[in-house]
């Protein structure tokens, strides 16, 4: 293959030469079980007081408000479960929206199993939960709200202060999916009136299989993994050392360049849109045009599938979605662009393409020209098009 260009970086990233050198001592030379009391081990328990200081910094939170997790999808389960049986004997309320991660939609519908109510809100055609709504939704026993930071799929960024200062007007603990968000922009708990926040080390350079969840130190819940005593007695098992420092490492790296990383992957987001909607007829940018991650572009394309697409893409070399890498297996249509009010012949063509810095404005002018004969192929083996076209003459 002669083209190689990524453009899924809401799936996963490259992890950063300078994490992966971060981690290598701690996987050859300072192996030792954090836990354990002798001086040997006392270097991985420096290495991840180091990282978690790292974290609680580029939040503005405290060190003990830092929890180090598996992933943003046990972050959560972790979340949501210990939150809703905390607070069942106020309350068996919860507020989440239609279009989140399925670690957290699916996460609800456990807890509607076991006995809680769920309110899925509806967003509008720009995928934003609208505050108002939001606040019409809480009952006096609405224990619990879970909104997403900014969207997996359409890149669309959710009003969270605003969000978050209802649910603590109402005494209600707000969680955010900040699995997308994390590194790429600026947050700040305090000031975003955030109580709980999931993040994961692989969506901002950092290795795999390691997460945070942030816990405001007010808030009570129980252990999530019970066991041992890491993490404070409320998540056991032997501390993943290597990933720890390596997200702590991906956090420093993504603080440091996040001004110049959105200044151009806004630029090139931009340019992405711009050339699609006006070269490609008969296209949709899916989420807010502007209020969006910098790194994302969702387009549907009519009469094309996404997956034949996607086919097509891989053959020249370019790495794409049609919309969460966690749902990739499925053949139904994504519940996100269902919400936004597609229909689903129109969202069954959606794809999803997702910069990172060091994607270059050649690699974006390449796969639109690909993109555009692709369309154009694809299309032309749909027996409705032709109709359509004559039909709609004009039309966009």
């Amino acid at each position: 293959m002669d083209k190689f260009i990524y453009l899924d970086n809401a799936a996963t990233t490259a992890t950063e030469p300078a994490v992966f050198e971060a981690m290598k001592p701690y996987f050859e030379e300072y192996y030792g079980n954090a836990a354990s009391i002798y001086r040997f081990a006392g270097k991985s328990t420096m290495a991840i007081d180091r990282a978690r200081q790292t974290v609680a910094d580029f939040l503005g939170a405290k060190p003990g408000e830092i929890y180090f997790t598996g992933g943003g999808s046990e972050s959560d389960n972790w979340a949501l479960k210990a939150t809703a049986f905390a607070g069942r004997d106020k309350g068996k309320h919860i507020i989440t929206s239609k279009i989140e991660h399925h670690a957290v939609l699916h996460t609800c519908e456990f807890l509607e199993k076991n006995g809680f109510e769920v309110t899925y809100l509806d967003v509008d055609e720009n995928g934003v939960v609208h505050p108002e709504e939001l606040e019409k939704a809480i009952r006096p026993d609405t224990i619990l709200i879970s909104i997403m930071f900014a969207n997996n799929e359409i890149g669309t960024i959710e009003p969270i202060r605003e969000i978050g200062k209802i649910a603590h007007e109402h005494g209600i603990i707000f969680h955010t999916d900040a699995v997308q968000a994390y590194g790429h922009l600026p947050i700040r708990v305090d000031e975003m009136n955030i109580d709980i926040l999931s993040a994961s080390g692989h969506k901002i350079g950092g290795p795999k299989g390691v997460g945070i969840m942030y816990l405001r130190d007010t808030v009570r819940i129980g252990a999530f993994i019970h066991g041992g005593a890491q993490e404070r007695g409320r998540r056991a098992g032997t501390h993943n050392t290597p990933g720890i420092v390596g997200f702590g490492k991906a956090t420093e790296i993504a603080e440091d360049r996040m001004a110049v990383n959105i200044r151009k992957e806004t630029e090139l987001r931009d340019y992405l849109i711009r050339r699609v909607l006006e070269e490609i007829p008969y296209t949709r940018l899916n989420g807010h045009r502007t209020n969006r991650l910098p790194n994302n572009a969702n387009f549907s394309f009519r009469f094309v599938e996404g997956e034949s697409l996607l086919i097509l893409l891989d053959q020249k070399g370019i790495c794409a979605s049609s919309g969460s890498a966690c749902t990739s297996g499925s053949l139904d249509p994504s519940h996100v662009l269902l919400a936004i009010g597609l229909p689903h012949e129109i969202a069954h063509g959606s794809l999803r393409l997702t910069l990172s810095a060091e994607t270059t404005k050649e690699e974006i002018d390449y796969v639109v020209e690909e993109l555009k004969a692709m369309i154009e192929r694809l299309r032309s083996m749909s027996p409705l098009y032709e109709d359509f076209v004559k039909e709609n003459r004009g039309v966009k």
